[in-house]
């Protein structure tokens, strides 16, 4: 596929991938169903509606509907938890379902072909509209993320969802883990991902229902939810000028409504080397009418989503960590002890001790086009991708960065944590350094991760100047690894990164998740301007100095081919599939 783009790429997310507002579900809409003596082999699903008839509306400044129309698949007994994973990028993905027989979790296969990748279930929900005199205007069928806990659905339930808060979207994920908590509600609505619908202004009558390929899968009974859907039109002017400029985010649809079941893929705003925004920054709310869409500055997205609930409880919270040797947990279950304070250096001699240590790998390139990287230096051509390190465990990477008064750098020093969460040991490893630009403000930890443009002997013909970085989990890129945390903190910059007055700065790269960065500017993306038309690879090297302590350091880099062709101003890159990963 050749792919020439003269516009800075946008990102495909991270952290995945899925937003939902918390939901409010009357006691009396699903009854609550007792734990049954001997627990079942798989959970009871059911699809319910939160309501009978509902109004969605269509801007004449952005004509069509986004038919969130308040149906969700709910969990008892047992949750539903599905993990999904792949040996390698030559095997193909598969799933197990979590099922329990005499209290023991055991894991069930499931056929093959029910998932392809790791965004969610396919064509899950079968949607029909038709109009008031019975004629069917609309049929679609629409994928279902179970990781956007929309709340409880009886008093008794779990206090909190444990599963993660997206489906992951990175084309190289590894494994995922997908969960409906017992006494919760998922929604069926795809969000972002779904297209808006024209529907002229007047009644309709839609219903919902799973496909059988799921009901019989999971044991869903077969009754569709009907709902009354009256679509209303209105403008963006008249509201305005009626409610005053006070109520323009309301008549906008840019308050807080019920939100989509996935997150758009989108990229970390405000940071001009491309970090992946936390669900929190992308998730600008909307209604269930085809309000403004959210933009981060890379082109328009379809929908926004709301704030996910966790993102702002994550905001909140004081920072935690999970590390060492739990006996391979992987269910998001574990206490996390409090990091140390970050005041003062740390004290005693620098040791490496004999503990759990990171294991930092890096994922194949994507993303890849040609842009012009900067418009007022015509004829240039800048080959700009996307790369990811993760943190594979079994313990967190944690790096705290420390100033002397005055001083233009902070000293950086690794630390390591035994099974408890005991901090244990700590060495030195490179230095921090505040980064002014516009778009960058925050700290950085030099020499995480290198970026080398290779020639088809394996020999270095260019190499990116972006070897600095603020740690943030933006991807989940293998959630079913040893020790993996299904709900990281630092999933943005503003949690990691330090104010240009700070005093000492911790960065964390917790286990399952990785780093995304978007080579995408003159200085980090390379300059192919100069280089010769044919093969190349691109190199993403994580711990290029060896600094970091490792578990190992020989899984650290990951070659991307591509193919060079076009004249200087005008190049193209050619980018065959990597194993069975088709997607650039």
């Amino acid at each position: 596929m050749t792919r020439t783009r003269n516009i800075r790429p946008r990102r495909p997310l991270l952290a995945g991938t899925t937003a939902v507002a918390a939901m409010a579900v009357t006691a009396g809409l699903v009854a609550a169903t007792a734990e049954p003596a001997k627990a079942a082999a798989g959970p009871k699903l059911s699809l319910i509606a939160a309501t009978t008839s509902i109004t969605l509306t269509s801007w004449k400044e952005e004509p069509g509907v986004y038919l969130d129309l308040g149906t969700y698949l709910t969990a008892e007994g047992t949750p539903l938890e599905l993990k999904v994973t792949r040996k390698s990028y030559k095997d193909p993905v598969t799933i197990t379902q979590t099922v329990y027989e005499g209290g023991k979790a055991k894991a069930k296969v499931l056929p093959k072909g029910t998932v392809k990748d790791f965004s969610g279930l396919r064509d899950f929900a079968k949607i029909t509209v038709t109009d008031k005199a019975g004629k069917k205007v609309l049929s679609r069928s629409e994928d279902f993320c179970p990781n956007n806990a929309s709340g409880r659905v009886r008093p008794d339930a779990p206090a909190t969802s444990k599963y993660p808060e997206s489906c992951p979207t990175n084309p190289f994920t590894l494994g995922s883990v997908w969960g409906v908590e017992k006494g919760w509600a998922a929604n069926t609505y795809a969000g972002s991902y779904t297209e808006p619908v024209m529907l002229a202004a007047g009644t309709y009558t839609a219903k919902v229902g799973v496909a059988k390929k799921y009901r019989d899968l999971f044991g869903i009974a077969n009754k569709p939810a009907t709902i009354k859907v009256t679509v209303q039109e209105r403008s963006y002017e008249d509201e305005q000028s009626a409610t005053g400029p006070a109520s323009r985010s309301s008549a906008s649809g840019e308050h807080a409504g019920h939100g989509a079941a996935h997150q758009a893929p989108t990229a970390h705003t405000g940071h001009g080397s491309g970090h992946a925004p936390t669900p929190a920054q992308a998730a600008a709310p909307v209604t269930s009418g085809a309000g403004p869409s959210y933009n981060v500055g890379h082109g328009p997205l379809k929908a926004a989503p709301p704030t996910l609930p966790w993102a702002l409880k994550k905001q909140q919270a004081a920072r935690s960590m999970r590390v060492g040797d739990t006996g391979g947990q992987t269910d998001g279950s574990r206490k996390a002890p409090a990091l140390q304070p970050l005041s003062k250096r740390p004290a005693g001699k620098p040791s490496v001790p004999d503990v759990p240590k990171p294991d930092l790998r890096s994922l194949p390139a994507y993303g890849i086009v040609v842009s012009d990287g900067e418009r007022d230096i015509p004829g240039k051509d800048y080959l700009a991708f996307s790369a990811n390190v993760w943190n594979a465990g079994p313990a967190q990477l944690v790096v705290d960065g420390f100033r002397s008064p005055g001083k233009a750098k902070m000293d950086a020093y690794q630390y390591f944590y035994d099974a408890k969460g005991k901090q244990v040991g700590y060495t030195p490893t490179g230095t921090m350094e505040w980064d002014p630009r516009p778009g960058h403000m925050h700290w950085h930890f030099t020499d995480f991760a290198s970026y080398r443009l290779l020639k088809a002997n394996k020999k270095e013909a260019v190499r990116s100047g972006k070897e600095a970085f603020c740690l943030a989990n933006t991807d989940a890129i293998d959630y079913t690894v040893k020790n993996a945390n299904w709900h990281p903190f630092n999933t943005d910059l503003s949690t990691a990164c330090g104010a240009e007055n700070s005093i000492s700065v911790r960065e964390v790269l917790d286990v399952g998740s990785g780093d995304t960065y978007s080579q995408d500017l003159p200085g980090q993306s390379f300059d192919i301007t100069d280089v010769p038309n044919g093969t190349y690879y691109i190199q993403v090297l994580a711990n290029p100095e060896k600094r970091l302590k490792e578990t190992s350091v020989d899984n650290n880099s990951a070659l991307r081919k591509i193919v060079l062709g076009g004249k200087p101003g005008k190049r193209t890159v050619t980018v065959p599939a990597h194993d069975l990963v088709n997607g650039n």
